[in-house]
């Protein structure tokens, strides 16, 4: 037990990702199943189907899970719409996670409602913040981590300045997270869990395109950059990718559509540099779209269900914590 695993009910402190294009019902219920914190993007969903996809998860598991909003992209007045049609069908149990800082109403609808409040940050200041806000965790995102980026510390500094500054908060950290071995050297720094978005995307349940799973499962760390590149959508954010054809060009193409996703039966163009990552109902020029992806991603090596992968990291980490047997003792144990 963690304080993680104590204040949102898990049985490994380990929590998913809300990644957008990823994590859907399927990927978020099965982590969920396995003892971990699923979680489920609801990005830019309407009101209306990010309501129908909770509904979903809470048919397919009886464990807590929980919602992601972006804040940051949605606006404040779409956030707390989506909040506001969320809640009543997040079951007990369920939290809310939220990619940067929530404002007052948002973190207000969700006290309310009874919910924890999980805020990913990336600076001491929004830490402090957050903590000002009612979040009853902070997910502390370090330059390592894939997709965009809150802040510029790597992730143990900043875990050991939020520490400092709030020793009894509830922190988990995000950025190079893959194993449990990894998974037991945060804790043992100093956090009370992680958070993990590259290990989850070539999950079987993962809602990424193939491509951009293969990609993960071959890359490693040196084949990833932090770069502004895909801010169609998304401005003014750097943001961790894997290299592609647009990222080694000297110039700027174009930002004509290159693809199109559909979403409940709808098509949506797609253009070039957009903020969008490519998911399995993605058509088009997959390999020019921005493939989020943590420098962890030498260690995500093999295309397995999401049960194996929480199953594999528990065995890791227990472990990992558990103490060295003495040798003295065991020769001991041994002559007798």
């Amino acid at each position: 037990m963690t304080r993680l695993t104590a204040r949102l009910g898990l049985e490994l402190p380990l929590l998913q990702a809300g990644m957008g294009a990823v994590a859907g019902p399927a990927l978020c219920a099965e982590v969920s199943r396995a003892g971990a914190g699923g979680t489920l993007a609801l990005y830019k969903e309407t009101p209306a189907r990010a309501a129908r996809l909770v509904r979903e998860v809470a048919a397919a598991t009886g464990r807590p899970f929980g919602v992601n909003v972006v804040p940051e992209v949605t606006g404040p007045a779409a956030c707390l719409d989506q909040l506001r049609a969320v809640l009543p069908e997040l079951p007990r149990g369920g939290f809310v996670t939220s990619f940067g800082l929530p404002d007052d109403d948002a973190a207000q609808a969700v006290r309310a409602a009874g919910h924890p409040l999980v805020v990913q940050v990336g600076t001491l200041a929004d830490a402090d913040t957050a903590l000002g806000r009612g979040a009853a965790v902070l997910v502390l995102q370090g330059t390592e981590a894939g997709g965009h980026l809150l802040g510029g510390l790597p992730v143990d500094l900043l875990l050991a300045a939020v520490r400092a500054r709030h020793p009894h908060a509830v922190l988990a950290v995000a950025g190079g997270i893959a194993t449990g071995k990894d998974l037991a050297e945060a804790v043992a720094r100093g956090a009370d869990g992680a958070m993990a978005g590259t290990l989850f995307i070539p999950a079987a349940e993962s809602t990424a395109h193939p491509e951009f799973k293969r990609r993960v499962v071959e890359a490693v760390a040196e084949d990833t950059l932090v770069t502004s590149l895909f801010d169609i959508g998304w401005p003014n954010r750097p943001h961790r990718v894997l290299r592609n054809a647009l990222t080694n060009a000297s110039d700027r193409a174009p930002a004509t559509f290159i693809a199109t996703t559909r979403v409940d039966g709808r098509e949506h163009p797609v253009p070039r540099y957009s903020a969008a990552a490519p998911s399995e109902a993605t058509t088009g020029r997959i390999e020019e779209m921005a493939m989020y992806c943590g420098r962890s991603c030498s260690r995500v090596t093999v295309l397995h269900p999401a049960a194996v992968t929480v199953a594999r990291v528990r065995l890791e980490y227990e472990s990992a914590r558990r103490p060295p047997t003495d040798s003295r003792q065991l020769h001991r144990i041994q002559e007798r």
